[in-house]
């Protein structure tokens, strides 16, 4: 299932995942503070053709008076938007770049490879996989609303946390960040797809902390008897301690 650095620098061609921030922190720490300076030198240089890009859309307009300064500032606005989301992809790819380029010299990430991924039905990934489809049905008869259910686990949990088992049975939790999805994917799509994680162990969790009212609830775990114990009952086996990985990135690997 994990691997080590080794075996990490292998050729992606399709990324799914890629939490940018943490990666960035990496380079940084990696780089003791380097990587800060070069990436707020590409942010200046962000904004300065921000700047350029907008005062460029709004001459455009000059001859058109009667659209007036609503004219010029929309246009300003649009390139400008424009111009942000090209450079901020651009600043994406090279943190990306970056990271797959020094991937042996960061500490502590381990390559995740032949796992089925999968969210615990009573858990927040479980919930915010579906409300979306859910929230088109029709929803008078039902006691919550769903469209504003997924708004709130949006604005409520920032990382989610779904089961992974290799081909031997052993399983962990892979915890992502739900803004860190890239191409349009999302969770639902994790376990169509033969993907390999780099994750960082962060620490330990029973499947039977993921669900909904455990978050909740998180001091009221599961009582477990002796006996239960003796024949690995299924809250034993719930309450098990599962290693926990915060996934940096996700993605198909190339088969050389």
């Amino acid at each position: 299932m994990a691997s080590d650095s080794k075996d990490k620098a292998k050729t992606f061609v399709k990324v799914v995942y890629f939490d940018e921030e943490s990666a960035s922190d990496l380079l940084d720490i990696a780089a003791g503070g380097k990587e800060t300076i070069a990436r707020d030198q590409t942010r200046e240089r962000t904004a300065e053709v921000e700047a350029s890009a907008s005062a460029k859309a709004a001459a455009k307009f000059n001859w058109l008076p009667f659209f007036g300064g609503s004219a010029e500032a929309g246009a300003a606005a649009s390139a400008s938007a424009l111009g942000r989301s090209i450079l901020n992809k651009t600043l994406s790819n090279t943190i990306l770049t970056d990271y797959l380029a020094k991937l042996d010299e960061l500490k502590g990430i381990k390559r995740l490879g032949g796992l089925s991924v999968s969210a615990r039905r009573d858990s927040a990934a479980w919930m915010k996989m579906y409300t979306p489809y859910m929230a088109m049905m029709k929803t008078d008869e039902l006691p919550v609303n769903l469209a504003v259910l997924d708004e709130a686990l949006e604005a409520a949990k920032g990382y989610y946390e779904l089961l992974a088992e290799d081909d031997e049975g052993a399983n962990c939790i892979l915890r992502f960040n739900i803004q860190a999805f890239r191409n349009n994917y999302g969770l639902v799509d994790l376990g169509r797809m033969d993907l390999v994680f780099h994750g960082v162990r962060v620490g330990q969790a029973s499947q039977s902390s993921l669900t909904m009212q455990a978050e909740m609830s998180p001091d009221s775990g599961p009582e477990v008897t002796a006996s239960q114990i003796v024949r690995r009952d299924d809250a034993v086996v719930q309450d098990e301690q599962l290693d926990v990985y915060d996934v940096l990135l996700a993605g198909v690997e190339h088969d050389a």
